[in-house]
């Protein structure tokens, strides 16, 4: 297994330790979490960046670069339905939304066709990225407030309409990039 690939496989073991951080009690829990995260989401930018440079592209992280970056992005989202962060249903759109498509590519895969990613996937994965680093922003602010001070509950109400309408504006992208994707590859969806 390559250097490329050794990242890759590390993201998805980040994503265990950033869970098991973010479940902890405490302020130094709640700043490790995000620091995981942060460490995650960079892993996938070098990856790439190595993978590309230093000739290391193979199948195996082809297949699984975009697995890795969907673990860890829905085991986010699922800690925070289960936090009571965002609603379930905000949830089951991204899942859907990542299952139907990964599967799609999958398939497609299988026959001999590869669909790649579309402009508008990377603008959904940089809205995702934006929307967890502000949750996680908040859980940790939150967690400050209540070590030196008293949590006001007026904030709570600000912060998770913020988070609310973040979530809204992700989920129209999530749904865009996967009609889009859908759309694009038309024609090759319809000889599989």
């Amino acid at each position: 297994m390559n250097l490329a690939n050794r990242i890759t496989m590390s993201r998805i073991l980040l994503t265990f330790v950033f869970m098991f951080f973010l479940f902890c009690q405490g302020l130094w829990a709640k700043a490790a979490s995000l620091i995981v995260f942060m460490l995650a989401a960079l892993s996938d930018l070098f990856d790439g960046m190595i993978a590309q440079r230093l000739n290391m592209v193979t199948d195996f992280g082809r297949l699984m670069d975009p697995i890795a970056d969907k673990i860890l992005v829905l085991a986010a989202f699922a800690a925070f339905v289960q936090m009571q962060l965002i609603d379930a249903w905000m949830f089951v759109i991204i899942v859907s939304r990542e299952i139907l498509i990964t599967s799609l590519r999958l398939f497609a895969l299988n026959k001999g066709k590869v669909l790649s990613a579309a402009r508008a996937g990377k603008h959904k994965t940089v809205s995702q990225m934006v929307v967890i680093f502000a949750i996680l922003g908040f859980i940790l602010l939150k967690e400050i407030v209540l070590k030196y001070s008293t949590w006001n509950p007026a904030w709570e109400g600000i912060f998770r309409q913020g988070i609310f309408w973040l979530m809204v504006v992700t989920l129209g992208l999530t749904l865009y990039s996967g009609l889009s994707y859908l759309w694009e590859n038309r024609k090759i969806i319809a000889r599989l």
